[in-house]
């Protein structure tokens, strides 16, 4: 029994970037099948900020393809990453002698596309620096980059490369500056009720009434462990307090922190639990110098929602909040 508002399952994606770029067509557009482009090209001579990831997490990636932020995302069908052939077929489309950063979540699709079509621009003489996310904590405070998977800390990196790219800085300069950020952001994910696959409608997990569970992955996976349902105080604070913990901070420095809602939590929620972590921020006297709250990538119909905090260096902090960008679901009006 269908419980979306769906036409053939196998269409899914081809129809939700149809509508998506119809919506913005001032903004993107498909370059070719599954490839969303910015409407107006920014100039060769800059560096290209490209990514990949699945659909069925709207608005990311596609969403932050714009002015400012990304030139391109390559489109998977749900929950899966596009093929390598897909993703060189873009890195062909900005080849440039400036060279193209290629932003890549910490999936074991996500890298093996990344890596196959990194292989083949290699050999057609494209320019391209791979920086790979990794900002999910719920493998351990300790665990290795490898183990850690890459959550929505991905997008406000978007933001500052993208920011950068602008600017004219070299792609060196652009990867340093990210892998910056990428160091110093960290992500934790909690959910009440796990997801559908929306083309089969299978379960992906299953949690009981009540419980919670801190750490689970974009699709479900596994995390830190199931507990009983607390407070929105309660949760705010257990998840900041590893967070802080794992970006070190201390009274003087300055952070940016976003709530990312993952498709069935209310932002009357989200708004309650950035309250909370807003206020343990600023009694440990760290400032905040950029947040948001709402929805950037979500997980189907899942409740929870990502808290995302990065210590932030003054770049970061310019590009965030100084730096225009038009992208359809972060804009940000700051001098060009």
């Amino acid at each position: 029994m269908k419980t979306k508002f769906i036409n053939e399952t196998d269409n899914i994606t081809s129809e939700l970037l149809e509508g998506y770029v119809a919506a913005y067509r001032d903004k993107v557009k498909l370059g070719a099948e599954n490839i969303v482009v910015r409407a107006q090209p920014k100039c060769d001579s800059k560096v290209a900020i490209v990514t990949l990831g699945g659909s069925g997490h709207e608005p990311a990636l596609s969403g932050f393809v714009g002015e400012g932020m990304l030139d391109c995302s390559v489109v998977g069908d749900i929950f899966a990453a596009p093929g390598a052939q897909r993703l060189f077929q873009a890195l062909q489309m900005f080849k440039r002698d400036a060279g193209i950063l290629l932003v890549v979540l910490n999936h074991s699709g996500d890298i093996m596309s990344a890596n196959m079509a990194t292989q083949l621009a290699e050999r057609a003489g494209i320019k391209v620096k791979k920086l790979i996310t990794h900002d999910d904590i719920s493998a351990g405070l300790d665990a290795p980059d490898d183990d850690r998977r890459g959550l929505a800390g991905c997008i406000p990196l978007y933001k500052i490369v993208g920011a950068a790219a602008e600017e004219g800085k070299s792609l060196d300069e652009i990867y340093e500056i990210g892998e910056r950020f990428n160091r110093q952001v960290a992500t934790l994910a909690v959910a009440m009720r796990s997801c559908t696959h929306p083309q089969n409608g299978a379960v992906i997990s299953s949690l009981a009434e009540g419980e919670i569970e801190i750490g689970m992955g974009q699709h479900g996976e596994g995390g830190g462990g199931r507990q009983m349902l607390v407070s929105a105080d309660d949760t705010a604070s257990q998840m900041v307090a590893l967070l802080m913990k794992k970006l070190s901070l201390t009274s003087g420095d300055k952070v940016a922190l976003y709530i990312n809602g993952v498709g069935a939590t209310t932002h009357m929620e989200l708004n309650i639990v950035f309250r909370k972590t807003a206020q343990i921020l600023q009694d440990a006297g760290i400032e905040i110098m950029d947040s948001r709250i709402g929805e950037m990538l979500t997980v189907q119909e899942q409740a929870g929602f990502q808290m995302i905090l990065a210590k932030v260096d003054a770049d970061h902090i310019g590009y965030l909040k100084n730096s225009m960008s038009d992208a359809p679901y972060w804009t940000v009006i700051g001098k060009k």
